[in-house]
C-alpha cells in the first residue's frame, strides 16, 4: 500500500490549503482513513477521519468547522479542505489509511497500518 500526500505549502493566517492524499495497492473504497499532524516537539496527534463510503467524519476539537475531510472512491484519493488556517496548525501532515477493511472512524493512531510520507504545512501570523 502506498500514500502519496501532496497540498502543503506556505499560507498567512486566515488562508486556506487542500490536502491531498492518493493511496494504491488495496481496496481504497473499503477503508476508513484519517489525517494526523506533527509540530516540532509535540507528539502526533489526531486531525479528521472518515469511514469508508464517506458518510461518517470525525474532528479533533482544534480543527471543527475549520477543516472538512472528504474522499473520492473513484480517484481512490482524500482530501482535507483546510480554512481559516492559524499559526499553531503549523506542522507535518500524515494521511493514513484505517487497519480494518468496513471499520468505523479511528481517533487512535495505532488503528492505523499505513501512512504516508507527510507535506508540510506552515502558517505565518
Amino acid at each position: 500500500v502506498q500514500l502519496q500526500a501532496s497540498g502543503g505549502g506556505l499560507v498567512q493566517a486566515g488562508g486556506s490549503l487542500r490536502l491531498s492524499c492518493a493511496a494504491s495497492g488495496r481496496s481504497f473504497s473499503t477503508y476508513g482513513m484519517g489525517w494526523f499532524r506533527q509540530a516540532p516537539g509535540k507528539e502526533r496527534e489526531f486531525v479528521a477521519g472518515i469511514n469508508w463510503t464517506g458518510s461518517s467524519t470525525v474532528y479533533a476539537d482544534s480543527v471543527k468547522g475549520r477543516f472538512t475531510i472528504s474522499r473520492d472512491n473513484v480517484k481512490n484519493t482524500v482530501y482535507l479542505q483546510m480554512n481559516s488556517l492559524k499559526p499553531e496548525d503549523t506542522a507535518v501532515y500524515y494521511c493514513a489509511s484505517v487497519r480494518r477493511r468496513f471499520a468505523s472512524v479511528w481517533r487512535d493512531s495505532g488503528e492505523y497500518d499505513f501512512w504516508g510520507q507527510g507535506t508540510q504545512v506552515t502558517v505565518s501570523s
